[in-house]
């Protein structure tokens, strides 16, 4: 994306938070103003105590004057404040709602690392463009004025002084085209850096177990150099452009003196004008302090591109239509997903038998995730439909989706405060017993009842195992009572009487609702009444997992603990034998 979508994004911020905005164009403008009005009242002040003839009243007006500037300062601070804190959050706002709608398949494009740093850092920085391109268009106006000022006290100063400008405008220009790459480059050094750490305190376990820390530290700051050589890039580029504005402002200043002097010995003008003209000429070139707040308009040009690309991100649109009460049977009608060059999908057509348990199973890569993704709408087809009851899901109402279908994930999020808020999670009205109800179903009630606080355990510091958090995500599920559950590998982490526990409710405790599993293990498939084979993007085969156990690469799937047509384990060494194996180890 260029700068230019970048600059319309924060026009529409502009647009967004006019009220603060005008606060402060008008506190601004107050400021503005009696900074034009000072050099001219001090200039009446001085003849006036020249000329001995009231200096009293020049002094009193001079004296308002400052006090009214001083009030403007304060009021302009508290309104710009205001409006950045308001450009920030709304900015905010739209790019977590924007994600929390956007195609989950598409969120993945970037790493969690660098979401938090585009939705937390740069928000902040595009935030804050609007103000500083108001005091910046200010700080302008302000040197116009001055400028108008200056050829009204003395056309020839005012000559003197636009002979010196054009110099100084070129620099500045030459100056902000350069660091606006410039900011792109360290924007991105910044969210690099962001996603490895990120990346890294979500695995620090597996580092302390590794012993790789070292390792660790030297890739989650591999990018400082890009950052420090782009920094030194920006640091240079700016000392080049300051020592030559620093040139040239004293030369104009000097230039515009030394005529407003001669107009003093000739006569032409009195004391009070030569201070006028000082005062106005350094007012004047305010224009090139506006280096600053061009630096902030370059970096929150970077910044709101970088924000644009999270917005530009696909959302699932929002259908209109009420689902009727159905039984949740699921139909996949030639649907195709394509993520990069590969197919992840092809052309799969599907019915799955409402009140059915259903399978899915296939090696890492076959297209499993995705056919569950596809089946909540969590992302949409590239091509095809898919049908829960004989409506397209992209017909239905976002909200009466959420309640016909529900989902258990591999690593559940434990959102909501505490245990039993995380199980209630998405599901208003709910009682505790229903929720202990649930627990128990998903064979988690005696982990959560043996901890302190029981259900009212904060979910963030819950002492739980990986297994444990993936039956509350399950229980979550249960609870829902939807008519068409999906469970993405959501037993991968129990252990096998647990499985054997939790898959027992899915056969039974569920019957008559539509269940859609993720499986690996054999057991699953094995009392499952329908099991979907996908390889490489297509359906294989489907049947029972007996009828499909005739075929050799099916077998394979489940290698080497596969079992046996009956769904009984067979091959390998008894479990024993391995324990005595492994407990034979030297240490």
């Amino acid at each position: 994306m260029s700068h230019g979508h970048g600059d319309r994004l924060i026009a529409a911020l502009s647009r967004d938070s006019w009220m603060p905005l005008a606060a402060t164009a008008t506190g601004s403008i107050a400021t503005t103003a009696v900074a034009l009005a000072l050099p001219a009242a001090l200039a009446a002040a001085v003849n006036a105590v020249v000329t001995g003839r009231g200096a009293l009243t020049a002094t009193a007006y001079l004296a308002l004057l400052l006090a009214g500037a001083a009030l403007a300062e304060v009021a302009t601070g508290i309104t710009s404040t205001t409006a950045t804190a308001s450009a920030i959050g709304t900015l905010r706002l739209r790019v977590a709602g924007h994600l929390l709608s956007a195609d989950v398949s598409g969120a993945t494009r970037f790493s969690t690392g660098e979401l938090v740093n585009r939705l937390v850092s740069n928000t902040a920085t595009a935030g804050s463009a609007p103000v500083t391109l108001l005091g910046t268009l200010t700080g302008v106006a302000a040197s116009a004025g001055a400028v108008v000022a200056l050829f009204a006290v003395d056309p020839r100063a005012g000559l003197a002084f636009l002979a010196g400008t054009p110099v100084l405008v070129v620099v500045l220009r030459v100056f902000v085209s350069r660091v606006s790459g410039l900011y792109d480059e360290y924007q991105s050094a910044q969210g690099r850096l962001a996603a490895r750490l990120t990346e890294t305190l979500a695995g620090i376990r597996t580092v302390r177990a590794a012993g790789t820390a070292s390792r660790e530290i030297d890739r989650v700051l591999r990018p400082l150099a890009d950052l420090s050589s782009t920094g030194h890039a920006l640091w240079r580029a700016q000392s080049r452009t300051v020592w030559q504005i620093m040139l040239l402002m004293p030369l104009v200043e000097i230039l515009v003196l030394a005529v407003a002097g001669l107009g003093v010995a000739e006569g032409r003008l009195t004391p009070g004008a030569l201070v006028a003209v000082a005062g106005y000429a350094a007012l004047g070139l305010t224009f090139v302090e506006q280096i600053d707040p061009l630096l902030g308009l370059a970096y929150g040009r970077s910044a709101a591109v970088r924000v644009l690309e999270v917005l530009a991100l696909p959302v699932l649109p929002a259908g209109r239509r009420r689902l009727p009460d159905g039984p949740g049977a699921l139909s996949f009608r030639g649907v195709t997903v394509t993520r990069g060059d590969a197919r992840v999908l092809d052309d799969v057509d599907l019915e799955i038998p409402a009140g059915a348990l259903t399978a899915v199973v296939g090696r890492s890569g076959a297209g499993k995730t995705t056919l569950a993704m596809l089946a909540g709408r969590l992302t949409e087809p590239d091509r095809g439909r898919v049908l829960l009851d004989g409506l397209s899901l992209s017909d239905l109402e976002p909200g009466c989706l959420r309640d016909a279908v529900a989902y258990a994930f591999e690593r559940p999020a434990l959102l909501g405060g505490d245990i039993a808020s995380a199980i209630a999670y998405g599901t208003a009205g709910t009682t505790r017993e229903a929720v202990r109800a649930a627990a128990r179903a998903a064979e988690v009630d005696d982990v959560v009842s043996r901890l302190p606080l029981g259900y009212d355990t904060p979910s963030a510091g819950a002492p739980l195992s990986g297994g444990e958090i993936q039956r509350l995500g399950l229980a979550r599920a249960l609870l829902r009572r939807a008519r068409l559950t999906i469970l993405d590998d959501a037993t991968s982490g129990l252990d096998t009487v647990t499985e054997a526990q939790v898959t027992r409710t899915l056969v039974e405790g569920m019957r008559g609702r539509t269940r859609l599993v993720v499986a690996h293990r054999p057991a699953t498939a094995a009392r499952a009444d329908l099991v979907i084979w996908l390889e490489a993007g297509r359906v294989r085969g489907r049947g029972t997992h007996r009828e499909l156990w005739r075929h050799r690469d099916y077998r394979d799937l489940f290698a080497p603990d596969a079992p046996d047509s009956r769904g009984e384990p067979h091959g390998g060494e008894p479990a024993g034998v391995a324990s005595r194996q492994e407990a034979s180890c030297p240490r």
